[in-house]
């Protein structure tokens, strides 16, 4: 009996070719978490109107999980149970007390639909708002029970879900259902599957109550392989849900926050981390929550440059919307997690008079700016690898950054997965002994025989066969006791970069492309079939993972590296530009018509000349065009949409 494969959803406000959108998390102005026992439709109103007038067109909502389904476990003798009651009175003996769930937050909950409705927002429901903030909000039940684990914890969230799904599915303005906030912060499990249970039975839940609406994630800090301290994999959402999403703060992400929020390094970790979401998993991802954390971390001005920038890069590399956290500041309010936690209180695109701040006017004004156009896909020219026992995301990310700087884009994917096609392959930073497995490396090889270009770099990693293949035998491997070095005076080539250990080639019959300051080979191209392979014994995108302003403008060029692999591996974009901090996606219309976005991911005004032989430039729908010598200038954090026709 073969497997029947389970048919996705339309994936509505996500589907590729629909607008990218723009918008923010909800909590009202006027109570925050407890918006729901503290009900003001008038209030909650005002606010919808407020957000709407400005720009937001996407709100993610949540319905807080100890007020919709408020239950009490009843016990006798020796913590025995016996029924689950609303506080002391029995539940319904109705659909709703079956479910659990209080019939009044329902009615408020729809209310909310049909004001969203009113101001043309769409909705993305949040449905087990269990954590939110740095609080737990679940009912006294399952207070300080593992409520992903649990059996009789889950089979209420079923119940739970089911219902509201069911009750609600008819509002016009729910656009996707999201199994909750931050989920896997509400409980520690033991195994993916564990994790895998708990998120199949949810789905599942959602999907038999409404099979028409994808299913969002909800989740942070996925992971691309099992790991001892954590279990929540980007391929396992995948499976079990229609779209993932990034929560992508600079203070929170490792690697980023150790430069300003509006520089290169930030301006891109939206887009990056979303993009090995979707490329891994396999379906679209979007930016569902994304802040510059208060003023504490950055200026009001700094804070709406970072969102700008952040902006035109995900619009760019197919991140279908993002949602900034969250909608109103809330300074006058004493509840929990307000009075714990500072920077909580002053997030919101509104202030508390629900004026808006700069960063609800750049918002606003992107989505309104591109809601019209609909970028086709942005070409990709490599697929990089992420192998097992490496910090993925670290590795990952300084590859995308090396390779934006370079001028070219690449797609993720991870060793396990089938090899997806290309001409071009990244295996960054191998390390351990469980890199990738024997069969996979075999047809790697032969994607590189049959013409193929891979580049693998060393962090100490043991690959077999390579010694063979890539021209070189390995003499030894010692830890490092002074930054390893890349060196090559006829292309400007002098790089120093940490390593924890020191791998010693001797060249067979490679062309040496750089050497390590001593006379021994470091970068090593070798022919192999129609293809080539090229070994680098310095793991580039780990040792920059930690350096602190690596990716700015003016610094070493590392980058020149990847420029160098680009070149032997054949890219040729068709528009070109001189300046690395000045960065370009592909996206062809047709055979013919040829659309480029431009994003300056600098804090200062950027002029560079591009370059288009074979092409001409017809208009820039959105942003400044290029003067007549080609020269295109951007303000600080911004971008532009070039369109260009085939001569």
């Amino acid at each position: 009996m073969s497997q029947v494969e389970y048919r996705r959803p339309d994936a509505g406000i996500f589907a590729s070719g629909k607008p990218f959108f723009v918008g923010c998390n909800y909590w009202a102005s006027h109570a925050g978490t407890l918006m729901w026992r503290n009900w003001d439709a008038a209030s909650v109103e005002a606010d919808l109107a407020a957000l709407s007038r400005a720009g937001v067109q996407v709100i993610r909502a949540f319905p807080l999980w100890t007020d919709f389904q408020p239950l009490t476990a009843h016990t006798t003798w020796a913590q025995t149970f016996i029924e689950m009651r609303f506080g002391e009175e029995p539940l319904p003996d109705t659909p709703a007390g079956r479910a659990g769930v209080d019939e009044v937050m329902i009615e408020r909950f729809r209310c909310f639909a049909e004001l969203a409705e009113r101001y043309g927002i769409s909705l993305i429901v949040g449905l087990l708002t269990g954590w939110m903030s740095g609080r737990m909000h679940v009912p006294p039940a399952f207070e300080r029970i593992n409520v992903l684990t649990d059996p009789q914890a889950i089979r209420w969230q079923v119940r739970f879900v089911r219902y509201f799904v069911e009750t609600l599915k008819d509002c016009a303005a729910i656009a996707a259902w999201d199994l909750g906030n931050e989920c896997n912060c509400m409980g520690i499990v033991k195994s993916t599957d564990e994790f895998w249970n708990w998120c199949n039975a949810i789905s599942s839940a959602i999907r038999l109550a409404d099979p028409d609406r994808p299913v969002v994630s909800g989740m942070h800090s996925l992971l691309c392989e099992d790991r001892p301290e954590r279990h929540i994999l980007i391929d396992d959402q995948a499976e079990t849900t229609d779209i993932l999403c990034t929560h992508p703060y600079p203070l929170f992400t490792p690697h980023c926050r150790i430069d300003p929020v509006n520089t290169m390094r930030n301006a891109f970790h939206a887009a990056a981390e979303t993009r090995l979401y979707g490329d891994v998993g396999g379906v679209p991802a979007f930016v569902e929550e994304a802040g510059s954390l208060g003023p504490g971390l950055s200026s009001e001005r700094v804070a709406a440059d970072y969102l700008r920038n952040m902006l035109w890069n995900s619009y760019a590399h197919d991140c279908r919307g993002l949602l900034w956290w969250c909608a109103h500041d809330q300074t006058e309010l004493p509840q929990t997690p307000y009075d714990w936690v500072g920077m909580e209180r002053c997030l919101g695109l509104l202030r508390t008079d629900r004026s808006p701040k700069p960063v609800m006017e750049e918002l606003g004004k992107f989505g309104r700016m591109v809601s019209k156009l609909q970028l086709p896909p942005f070409r990709r020219d490599a697929v990089c690898i992420l192998s097992q026992q490496q910090d993925q995301w670290g590795v990952g990310y300084l590859s995308f950054l090396l390779a934006k700087q370079a001028g070219f884009d690449i797609e993720f994917q991870y060793a396990d997965q089938p090899l997806k096609p290309a001409k071009f392959y990244l295996l960054p930073s191998v390390r351990g002994t469980r890199i990738i497995s024997r069969h996979r490396w075999l047809e790697l090889l032969r994607a590189v025989e049959e013409g193929a270009v891979l580049y693998v770099s060393s962090d100490n990693g043991s690959l077999e066969p390579f010694n063979g293949p890539f021209g070189v035998d390995i003499e030894y491997v010692a830890q490092a006791v002074a930054p390893a070095r890349i060196v090559n005076p006829a292309r400007g080539l002098d790089l120093a970069a940490p390593a924890e250990f020191l791998v010693r080639y001797r060249n067979r019959c490679g062309e040496v492309l750089a050497e390590d300051g001593e006379g021994n080979p470091a970068l090593v191209c070798n022919r192999y079939g129609s293809g080539l392979l090229i070994c680098c014994n310095v793991p580039l995108e780990t040792a920059l993972v930690e350096m602190p302003r690596v990716i700015a403008d003016g610094n070493p060029e590392y980058y020149r590296v990847y420029q160098l692999l680009a070149e032997l591996a054949g890219v040729k974009r068709n528009v070109t530009r001189r300046n690395p901090a000045l960065t370009l996606t592909e996206h062809a219309v047709d055979a013919d018509t040829l659309l480029v976005v431009a994003v300056n991911n600098t804090p200062e005004e950027l002029a560079d000349t591009l370059c288009a032989p074979g092409w001409k430039l017809v208009e820039a729908p959105i942003g400044p065009a290029p003067d007549g010598e080609g020269v295109l200038r951007l303000p600080r954090n911004s971008g532009a949409v070039l369109r260009y026709r085939r001569i």
